[in-house]
Parts: C-alpha cells; sequence; structure tokens
C-alpha cells in the first residue's frame, strides 16, 4: 500500500471511460464507503449519503437518463444520446454522493455540503488507496432536478457527483498544476 503522503502527492483521476473491471468487492465498497463517511461533520448531521451503481442497475440508470435527455432534446445526435446510455456502464462501479444539506439552527448549509464534498473526495482517495482508478464527475445529471429524482434524490438534495471506481487500463497522466505562487498569499493587516 502506498503511504499516505505519496498518495497524495501522486494520485491522480482516470477518466471514466478507462476504468473497467475488476471494480471493488462487496467488502472493499464497504470498506470505501466507511472511509468516505469518515470526515469533519459539524454536529454530527451526516448531511450526506451514497447511492451505488451495480450491475444491472448501471444500464438500467444509463437507459432511463437517456430516455430523459432524448425527450428534452429530440433533435440530440443520437451519439449524444448512446454516450448518455452508457453514464453508468462507462466503470465497474459509480457511486452517487448526495448531499442531504438543509437549514439548521447551529450549522450553516455550507458547511454541511463542504462535508458532502469532503465525503466524495475521501471515497477517492480511499479508491486510489485500494490500488483502484477514480474519477469524480458531475455532468448535466447533477443539475437537472428530473434526472435526480431518476437517479433516487428527493427535491431537497443535491448531487455532489459521480465517483466511478474500477481498474485502469491506461496508465495515470499528470495534467498542469496551480504554482503556489499563484494561489498562496500571506495575510497581511487592511490599511485603513
Amino acid at each position: 500500500m502506498t503511504d499516505m503522503l505519496t498518495l497524495l502527492k501522486t494520485r491522480r483521476s482516470i477518466p471514466a471511460v478507462n476504468i473497467v473491471e475488476p471494480g471493488p468487492s462487496a467488502t472493499q465498497i464497504e470498506e470505501l464507503l466507511t472511509i468516505a463517511a469518515r470526515v469533519p461533520d459539524h454536529g454530527k448531521l451526516t448531511p450526506w449519503r451514497f447511492i451505488l451503481f451495480r450491475g444491472a442497475a448501471r444500464t438500467e440508470a444509463g437507459e432511463a437518463t437517456a430516455a430523459l435527455l432524448a425527450r428534452r432534446r429530440p433533435d440530440a445526435d443520437p451519439k449524444l444520446i448512446e454516450i448518455e446510455r452508457a453514464r453508468f456502464t462507462r466503470s465497474p462501479l459509480v457511486v452517487a454522493v448526495v448531499s442531504r444539506a438543509a437549514p439548521h439552527v447551529k450549522i450553516a448549509e455550507w458547511e454541511q455540503l463542504m462535508s458532502a464534498g469532503a465525503a466524495a473526495m475521501n471515497l477517492v482517495v480511499a479508491a486510489n488507496a485500494m490500488g483502484f482508478a477514480a474519477q469524480w464527475l458531475t455532468e448535466w445529471v447533477t443539475y437537472d432536478e428530473e434526472a435526480r429524482a431518476i437517479l433516487g434524490l428527493v427535491p431537497e438534495e443535491r448531487l455532489v457527483g459521480l465517483v466511478h471506481i474500477g481498474t485502469p487500463n491506461i496508465p495515470p497522466f499528470e495534467r498542469p498544476r496551480p504554482a503556489l505562487a499563484e494561489i498562496v498569499t500571506d495575510w497581511q493587516p487592511v490599511s485603513a
């Protein structure tokens, strides 16, 4: 197993279309989700949950979102509908990370949403630590109310993203990263 600092320094997303079988076993999925749920959660609200798309459910979910897209855009290129149909079969496992952030007397919704984002990132890092590839995607289904309902969300919930997990069929590749000098400053008092 890769030590934590090396993993964090070298972690890469692999495109979902390059994530193939084998995916994680049931035991590994349970471990992944246990790790994903181990995030800062002010007030112990558990303001997130997970929906698993595996096996035949992946095909059924893709058929449902493709039908929605075809109904909404009858003039859409058939290739686009086929891409949508394959959305959940791109990888052996797709985990929807769902935010249940809601008004609370003490805990801001923003904090709850950030907790859900942390759960998604923990899931990605845990998958990488187990030797799997992962990619966190949003795309149109994240923002579409009817698509979210098809995927099992209620109107009050938000889809943080779909995390694709499996085995990479390509080597990881680097992308440009920001230079620290461009994103880090030292605080200075504001002069009056």
